[in-house]
């Protein structure tokens, strides 16, 4: 299958996934407002959102699958699946034993993550509970993970891309159980707890169907092969995952201010969109592919996949920063401001959509870049890169925070532009190392293609501007509606761009003929 293919079908099931998202987010933002309450569910999520993203999305598997595809490919399936089998149950053990330790000392780990309201004992309370009820979600994407690069191994993507769905269909539920907004607050935390159990049970029955058997019964060994494997995969799990670290790492400093991490959490909803779409599938699709051709040491096809994975994630994502930087204020009222969560409230959260935005592809970059390492079995550049980035966004995010404050102005803002800083730095170490160790140099074709996906973007940006400077007008033939006026201006940005790109020739017809062949 071609990339871009697999890349459909990754980014076809994580927009449903993400569609139910946002009306997941909606009702819950509009139930729980932006305050304490707020804070502490958006604290309880902190790490299973973490884990999820480094494991679920990804990263994890990024490590794994080389490594299980190069024994599938030499050794045969028997002893692949038991490379599969002794990995799953260690990394079962580690988080297992991880998620005990966090319930009992989760009262002093949260200091690290929402320490700024510790003084506020009942809400501080609430969300040491929150996040009690959703940590064994951690162990539950450990297992999830393993068996999702047991499928992309074999390129099966549809699972893996479609299991997140479950955590939505059991969240929204919880959002409309109760008016009180701690009662919403306990239900969505054993929502997240049901459902990670559901997620690990599918994709456990999908393994299965394709004839891998999995058991954890039995003691955990480190065996050569798993001690491979975890060398492999600790180092890559941190690469993969710095953006999600960074973002972790400035939530902790919003824990200052009260509201902003409700803030944050709602710009991140949209800007997270384009990176779970484009730039996770796009980074899934592409590592089989790169696996293949550094096994065979194939330069010409390394450098093909990586400049058709570049191009896609770029001609995708550039139009999505475009629009969230020239209305997030509009866009985060749209959506979210209703109920509790007020217009205050989306006026301060899209003065932090703007500056994540700017970062977008550099966020969907990383997500390609890393594979290139990955297929090398090369985990310890980015994992580097990754703390690098974490090193910056921690001392410019902390540094703007409280000098942004002390001027009166809000200090979590700073913590999106240290965000988006950090992520470019890692672009940049990333792609100088390629370039330097001659196992990626862009094509022709690919610089191209990115003018014109650019200039595509600019053509809708000015479509979108001119629907954005007649809103009153447009909301008058859409029942005076906020919501439908967004709706109708995404969807006519979108066919803009759609037109734009194939004048420009950014896609081509010939290219989406022969990728429907394939």
């Amino acid at each position: 299958m071609s990339v871009a293919r697999n890349t459909m079908v990754q980014s076809s099931l994580t927009l449903a996934s993400r569609m139910l998202g946002f009306v997941r987010d909606i009702l819950l933002v509009a139930k729980l407002g932006a305050g304490p309450v707020n804070d502490a569910w958006v604290t309880a999520q902190q790490f299973p959102n973490l884990f999820r993203r480094v494991f679920a999305e990804g990263a994890f598997a990024s490590a794994f699958v080389p490594t299980y595809a190069r024994t599938l490919e030499a050794e045969g399936p028997e002893a692949a699946e038991a490379v599969a089998q002794e990995a799953m149950r260690v990394l079962f053990a580690a988080t297992a034993a991880l998620t005990i330790l966090f319930q009992v000392f989760m009262p002093w780990v949260l200091l690290v993550i929402h320490g700024g309201q510790a003084d506020d004992a009942v809400h501080y309370d609430l969300a040491v509970l929150l996040t009690r009820i959703t940590m064994p979600y951690l162990t539950f994407m450990a297992l999830a993970a393993l068996m999702s690069g047991v499928l992309n191994s074999s390129e099966r993507f549809i699972l893996s891309a479609g299991a997140p769905t479950l955590l939505n269909l059991c969240l929204i539920p919880a959002a409309l159980v109760s008016p009180d907004s701690v009662v919403t607050a306990q239900a969505a935390a054993v929502a997240y707890f049901v459902a990670g159990l559901l997620q690990a049970g599918v994709l456990w029955w999908g393994v299965k169907r394709q004839k891998v058997h999995l058991s954890l019964i039995g003691w955990p060994r480190l065996t050569p092969a798993v001690k491979k494997v975890l060398v492999l995969a600790v180092p890559g799990t941190i690469a993969a995952s710095g953006t999600q670290i960074n973002i972790l790492v400035s939530q902790s400093l919003a824990s200052f201010e009260v509201g902003a991490k409700s803030w944050l959490y709602a710009a991140d909803r949209l800007y997270q969109l384009p990176l779970g779409l484009v730039g996770v599938a796009v980074g899934v699709a592409i590592l089989p592919r790169l696996s293949k051709a550094a096994r065979a040491d194939d330069h010409g096809s390394s450098r093909a996949t990586m400049d058709e994975g570049i191009g896609l994630a770029m001609a995708l994502t550039l139009p999505a920063a475009a629009s969230l930087m020239i209305a997030p204020v509009f866009l985060i009222g749209a959506f979210f401001a209703r109920g509790n969560f007020t217009d205050l409230d989306a006026l301060y959260s899209g003065n932090a959509l703007f500056h994540f935005a700017w970062g977008v592809p550099a966020f969907v970059l990383i997500k390609v870049l890393a594979p290139a390492f990955f297929a090398r079995e090369d985990t310890k550049t980015p994992m580097r890169y990754a703390l690098v980035s974490v090193f910056i966004n921690t001392v410019l995010g902390a540094g703007l925070f409280f000098w942004m404050k002390s001027h009166g102005m809000q200090g979590f803002v700073g913590l999106a532009i240290a965000t988006s800083v950090a992520a470019w730095v890692n672009v940049g170490l990333l792609w100088s190392t390629l370039a330097r160790r001659n196992w990626y140099r862009p094509g022709p074709r690919l610089a191209s293609g990115l003018i014109r996906a650019l200039l595509a973007t600019l053509i809708m940006s000015v479509v979108v501007y001119l629907m954005l400077a007649n809103l009153e007008t447009l909301k008058g033939h859409v029942l005076n509606s906020r919501a439908l006026a967004a709706a109708v201006i995404v969807l006519a940005g979108g066919v803009t761009y759609g037109i734009a790109a194939l004048l420009t020739g950014a896609i081509r017809i010939s290219d989406i003929r022969r990728t429907m062949r394939r």
